[in-house]
């Protein structure tokens, strides 16, 4: 960074900016976590002198979060894989179901904008589709933050709710589904789209309730020919910032494509390979008749279901990440 050619290439000069600040913190927060574990010892000598029944309480609580802080330290070791570092690209999509599919879905939106809040990672919407009645039918976030790719990555594939429902008269008992899907997002240095296999169609947006004075001919939906993946994005922004959002995001499937590809041939190898698809359920939400969230890749389960809808789900993606660490 001290090389006068460095800020020649502002893209790049930004890039390895924010790198090397995220390093700096990781170093930082070390040696003051050292430093405050030296301290605390310092201080639990003092206290067995003169037995301070006070001070020991203090020290107590002193050293739980300290052991909290030791724990993230230990979490992030498990997240070296590539792309673990990146800001995360989250999708949604309310299965069959019909309104309560679609509460479903904005119920898991909430649960993962409050998690990414206690991470202190910041969140935008860049698409989002309202259900006619509650809820929504899908939604595609932007998640901010060191490591967000990693500690969400977790969250792929498809999350069942089971309850009464509070759409018909009778409250009856339904299930229903929703697919997660997450993206690393990848920045334009990253991976090279080839323009000339994308098609770009301009669409017909809607505004604010469905309103025809507020249709705009600025919703893009971009296709990748030779995999056939597309991405539609419709939101109340400029067709230019929605062909932006959806070149960036048609990036991040591709370059998730080719990793995928790799992982999965180890993982075919060691028989250990199952898809992230509609069939392949990952995680279950019981409301009614009893409250219990099972994590069935895992097997950890918990009965505090309105604690983990609330964004209480650290202990699931721990639980995934050591599972998983000698995996790939």
């Amino acid at each position: 960074m001290s090389d006068p050619k460095f800020w020649s290439d502002q893209d790049n000069a930004r890039i390895k900016s924010k790198q090397a600040s995220d390093l700096k913190n990781d170093v930082d927060s070390w040696f003051k976590f050292e430093q405050d574990l030296a301290d605390l010892e310092e201080l639990c000598t003092m206290a067995v002198k003169e037995s301070d029944k006070a001070l020991e309480r203090d020290l107590k609580a002193k050293f739980e979060a300290l052991q909290a802080a030791f724990e993230q330290f230990r979490l992030r070791t498990f997240l070296s894989e590539k792309y673990d570092d990146h800001d995360a690209l989250l999708s949604i999509h309310a299965g069959a179901g019909g309104v309560d599919a679609q509460d479903w879905a904005e119920m898991l939106l909430r649960m993962y904008v409050r998690f990414a809040e206690s991470k202190k990672f910041k969140t935008l919407v860049i698409d989002e589709s309202r259900g006619s009645e509650a809820g929504i039918k899908s939604v595609v976030i932007e998640i901010i933050g060191p490591y967000a790719y990693g500690f969400f990555k977790s969250e792929a594939g498809v999350h069942r709710l089971v309850r009464q429902s509070p759409f018909n008269s009778t409250h009856t008992r339904e299930t229903s589904f929703a697919l997660v899907e997450v993206l690393p997002a990848i920045q334009q240095h990253e991976f090279k789209l080839n323009l000339d296999e994308i098609e770009i169609e301009a669409k017909t947006s809607r505004g604010h309730g469905g309103q025809s004075v507020n249709t705009t001919y600025s919703a893009i939906r971009a296709t990748h020919r030779p995999t056939g993946i597309t991405v539609t994005i419709q939101n109340e922004r400029s067709q230019a910032q929605n062909k932006e959002q959806a070149l960036k995001i048609l990036a991040s499937k591709l370059a998730q494509l080719e990793e995928q590809k790799r992982q999965e041939e180890k993982l075919k190898i060691r028989g250990e390979f199952h898809s992230a698809e509609w069939g392949n359920q990952i995680r279950s939400y019981v409301l009614h008749p009893y409250k219990l969230v099972k994590d069935h890749r895992t097997n950890y389960e918990t009965s505090d279901a309105s604690g983990v809808l609330e964004g209480n789900i650290e202990e699931f993606i721990k639980r995934y990440l050591e599972k998983n660490r000698n995996l790939l």
